[in-house]
């Protein structure tokens, strides 16, 4: 089968079409027919070298998010057939082979079947990014209907998945962005209230939106010192909840707020084998919320073969995309 292979670490110019051979499918897995993926900032920061503990061994196919057809299934497996539309977060990490191939091994844990009311561009705009949002929000911060909660990131990829996931669990939902048109975007979406961050302080929207309170809750999907922006807009005995913690930061206010702080890295469980079937699990409920009409993905309008791979990962990188980045495979 053709795959997008690279050989080491490094831009996007790595990534070289190769014949590679089709994996042999094994007990619990699931042989899938790729039809398209999408690139997440984790698989453009695997390609760079910038996270080798996660990373899979040379040579390498990348990418995680798939969705195709099953074409075989391995002993054991009962809930997929040949033929079934699927989608899934299952691979291009340390002990997986990854998805910009005309083929993809699968764990059947991981896996659920594709939302009727999604193409397969559109459902592998949503594995990695719902799953991520979807622990963050309900296995970790607990949220439910009536709360507040404050969402950094309203047109990211993270970001605009939780705004629509948060409303539909009920909640009022505030969102920073950058721009009017990320703004009007996440209005659209369904946040209550859209902040501008570039022109609004911390101690400006908490004041105007919380009395000066702080948000009970808030979803942090940028990082860095917005980590700590975060902190500073929390609640006393707030919860925050963050997925990018590479870095260092005072405690200080976790300390004197008495805040309650999750991180999620949703790779943890591909990574251990053993808690696979949560992300598939959440997979499934994420289905159910998309087959309500609750949640769409957002892609950007600039759309890539599996042969321009290279052009992908290189606008994820200048940071100009809005929403999801999909690859269709062009080559099956």
């Amino acid at each position: 089968m053709k795959a997008q292979v690279i050989h080491s670490f490094g831009d996007p110019s790595v990534f070289q079409v190769e014949e590679v051979p089709v994996p042999l499918v094994t007990p619990g897995h699931v042989l899938i027919q790729v039809k398209a993926t999408s690139v997440n900032p984790i698989d453009t920061k695997i390609r760079s070298g910038f996270v080798p503990a996660v990373s899979p061994a040379f040579p390498a196919i990348l990418h995680g998010d798939v969705a195709g057809i099953v074409a075989e299934v391995g002993e054991g497996v009962t809930d997929f057939k040949p033929g079934d539309e699927v989608y899934s977060c299952a691979g291009g990490f340390k002990g997986t082979g990854g998805a910009l191939a005309e083929y993809m091994l699968v764990d059947a844990r991981l896996l659920a079947h594709k939302p009727k009311n999604l193409s397969m561009e559109e459902a592998a705009a949503i594995p990695l990014v719902a799953i991520t949002a979807w622990e963050a929000l309900f296995d970790r911060a607990k949220l439910s209907a009536g709360d507040e909660i404050l969402i950094h990131g309203a047109a990211g990829g993270v970001g605009h998945v939780a705004i629509q996931l948060a409303k539909w669990a009920g909640a009022k939902v505030y969102t920073t962005a950058s721009n009017p048109t990320k703004l009007k975007l996440a209005k659209e979406l369904g946040a209550d209230v859209a902040i501008n961050y570039k022109e609004t302080s911390v101690k400006e929207y908490v004041d105007k939106y919380t009395n000066g309170k702080g948000f009970d809750y808030i979803f942090d999907t940028v990082g860095g010192e917005n980590l700590d922006l975060s902190f500073e807009a929390a609640a006393l005995h707030g919860t925050v909840v963050a997925i990018a913690a590479r870095s260092t930061h005072d405690l200080t206010p976790l300390h004197s707020k008495g805040l309650t702080f999750h991180v999620v890295f949703m790779l943890l469980h591909i990574l251990n084998e053993n808690h696979r079937q949560q992300n598939g699990e959440f997979l499934k409920k994420i289905t159910s919320v998309i087959e309500e009409g609750k949640l769409r993905p957002l892609i950007d309008q600039k759309r890539f073969t599996f042969d321009e791979v290279a052009e992908a990962h290189q606008y994820l990188d200048s940071n100009q995309a809005i929403g999801k980045i999909v690859l269709v495979n062009n080559w099956s």
